[in-house]
């Protein structure tokens, strides 16, 4: 059975290609031209999962996202936009979006997206987009506050491991690597390099006491980068 994906962007020259190209990959698209046609397409065909612009008139891609979580609705969603400060990454991130690219991207790479998206889905996995709260053993993650908590003592953390934290327990057992992790929590505001990503990755461990060598949470995938490995739930 097809999955049904609605694209949503405002620009032709964006929308037409990409429509194009996931139905050569196997989809079935539906498009849309602004948030408020991005509404009804939603309730009138029940996509399987939404790409939405963020920059787009009548109404952008992040209030329709905010509409969508505050109706209950956890349809996965992936943001587009032009713009790539950590800051809108990391709301986005709070506000429930599964996954963010930056305008130009690569189409492999969004339906590279879009397949681990389906596939944690598909899978049976508790919905994680939606939760205020996610949990993994003794962590405890509060998304709207953005406050971490291991075994009942809070975390300090600073701001880009704890947005790296959440993204990664967003993306559970998938191997995600440091471009991509660079990418979607630095975004266009790092000049440090790959670097930042093993740094912050470090923070993390010492603050959860891990042993890379026996991790219980991330996993270092040779070659490629980071993995979460620990399950993860999702709580309101």
């Amino acid at each position: 059975m097809q999955n049904h994906l609605l694209v949503v962007d405002d620009e032709l020259d964006i929308v037409k290609p990409v429509a194009a190209f996931l139905e050569r990959a196997g989809f079935r698209v539906t498009t849309a031209g602004d948030g408020i046609e991005a509404q009804e397409k939603i309730a009138e065909i029940g996509p399987d999962l939404v790409i939405l612009d963020v920059d787009m008139p009548r109404m952008n891609g992040r209030a329709v996202l905010r509409s969508l979580r505050g109706e209950g609705n956890d349809i996965p969603v992936i943001l587009l936009t032009k713009y790539g400060e950590a800051s809108e990454r990391a709301q986005a991130i709070g506000e429930g979006a599964d996954d963010y690219l930056n305008k130009p991207f690569e189409l492999i790479e969004l339906e590279a997206r879009i397949r681990a998206i389906l596939r944690r889905v598909q899978k049976g996995m508790p919905s994680l987009t939606a939760a205020q709260k996610l949990t993994s053993y003794g962590l405890v993650v509060d998304r709207v506050t953005q406050r971490i908590y291991h075994d009942g003592q809070e975390l300090t953390l600073t701001p880009r491991a704890a947005t790296l934290l959440i993204y990664l327990m967003m993306h559970p057992d998938e191997p995600l690597t440091r471009d991509r992790l660079l990418d979607a929590v630095w975004g266009w505001d790092y000049a440090t390099g790959l670097r930042a990503v093993d740094q912050r990755i470090l923070e993390l461990r010492r603050v959860l006491d891990e042993d890379s060598s026996a991790p219980r949470f991330i996993e270092t995938v040779s070659g490629v980068g980071y993995r979460y490995i620990a399950p993860v739930s999702a709580k309101q």
